[in-house]
């Protein structure tokens, strides 16, 4: 058995904030690397001559595995992690436990003591620039091991070109995100001129119907209301042009990456986080309305702020609690609105804490097994739903269990 969390004194870098806006800023999907990544896993472990190399991505709660050679891993609380230590701001390019029976911070860690039975670690900081680390490249083995320093600088390399090709994944979003914005504009122009123009079209087919019976003072009635039905149509395209072109000079008015629907991303999030309700002994219910569920919408860090509050659901439900998600979407004229809600089963709060994390001013506490929270979960989850325009209520009481609304409009 671990020892206890509470026993653990854990390593948060100082701009753990600044780290975990940096890592939500890239809008990863984590189900999505893996194949643009096992490339260079497999050639990490290659140069180190280990068993075993992964690559972390570590959030608020949980380390992320995007990558595997030689072991079967996705994820694994924050908590257990050795590359949390990787990226805190004791290790400032890499971090080495030659012995990992040997230290008191890792020696009762089930993966020491029991299968795979590691004893050699060696992590490179994961560096989007020279103060944040989004995650960790690392080599594992169960045999006592060594890294000249000619490899160890290879390592650093290969982690170089893991951050390039995050960096690369989301200029491929944006990209994308730009097309899918001139795409939206060319429908407002086809949905808003095809009316004026149809109205031309039907004066000029009432002028050539009548070929030599037109009087002349008609004719120049219907031509000077062509005339200025096509400025006022030549005006309109202007005014969506110029008002959904500067738009797109803002990233965070652009499409980001039109590819969730509700049932897609019922999909990841049973995906993603069933594993760590498995583990607390906890259900997790995923449930998508039939409504407007093939609707496709903006990512815009819905699986970040979503990901956020069912990890915490998780972590403050007790074994044999219930965490239910509900997604749902509204279509009110051309406003898309995305409704949705976190319930949980789990130890609740009074309004004095709700408050507190409403305003901004909640610390973190430890969950129902002790779990260690870091204090910037909710905090981050308020600031994303803020830029997104949208709107976030917390009912809770003490030992009731929590349900979270949250509602976020999509704009047109």
């Amino acid at each position: 058995m671990n020892k206890p969390f509470k026993e653990q004194l854990r390593p948060v870098p100082t701009n753990e904030l600044e780290r975990l806006r940096s890592l939500g800023e890239l809008d990863l999907d984590y189900l999505e690397l893996k194949k643009s990544m096992n490339d260079l896993s497999r050639l990490a472990a290659k140069i180190a001559g280990t068993k075993i190399s992964l690559i972390n991505l570590i959030d608020h709660f949980t380390q992320w595995s995007i990558s595997s050679f030689g072991i079967d891993m996705s994820q694994m609380p924050r908590e257990e992690s050795i590359c949390q230590y990787t990226i805190s701001d004791e290790s400032d390019s890499e971090f080495e436990v030659p012995d990992l029976t040997a230290d008191d911070r890792f020696n009762s860690m089930d993966y020491v003591r029991d299968q795979p039975n590691l004893r050699y670690y060696f992590g490179v900081p994961l560096k989007i620039n020279e103060e944040v680390s989004l995650g960790a490249l690392c080599v594992m083995d169960s045999n006592l091991h060594q890294i000249t320093p000619d490899k160890k600088e290879m390592l650093t390399i290969i982690a170089d070109e893991i951050v390039n090709r995050l960096k690369a994944h989301k200029t491929m979003d944006d990209l994308q995100s730009k097309v899918l914005a001139i795409d939206k504009i060319k429908n407002r122009l086809a949905h808003d001129v095809r009316g004026p123009i149809s109205g031309f079209q039907g004066l000029a087919e009432i002028v050539r119907l009548q070929g030599d019976q037109n009087e002349m003072e008609e004719m120049l009635e219907y031509f000077n209301l062509i005339e200025k039905g096509s400025r006022s149509v030549l005006d309109l395209a202007n005014e969506i042009l110029s008002q959904d072109l500067s738009h797109g000079e803002n990233p965070d008015s652009l499409i980001q990456g039109e590819g969730l629907t509700l049932q897609t991303l019922s999909g990841k999030l049973k995906d993603l986080f069933t594993p760590q309700a498995k583990t607390k002994g906890v259900q997790l219910e995923v449930e998508s309305s039939d409504r407007n569920s093939s609707v496709p919408f903006p990512k815009n860090k819905i699986l970040q702020i979503l990901g956020n509050l069912i990890s915490n659901s998780i972590k403050f439900t007790g074994e044999g609690g219930l965490v239910s998600v509900k997604l749902e979407m509204e279509i009110l004229g051309l406003q898309q609105i995305l409704n949705f809600q976190i319930s949980d089963t789990g130890s609740g709060m009074d309004q004095t804490k709700v408050d507190e994390i409403l305003s901004g001013e909640g610390s973190s506490t430890s969950g129902t097994k002790g779990e260690k929270g870091y204090g910037f979960g909710l905090k981050l989850v308020l600031q994303l739903v803020d830029t997104l325009n949208g709107k976030i209520g917390i009912q809770s009481r003490k030992g009731e269990g929590t349900k979270i609304n949250i509602s976020i409009p999509i704009p047109y």
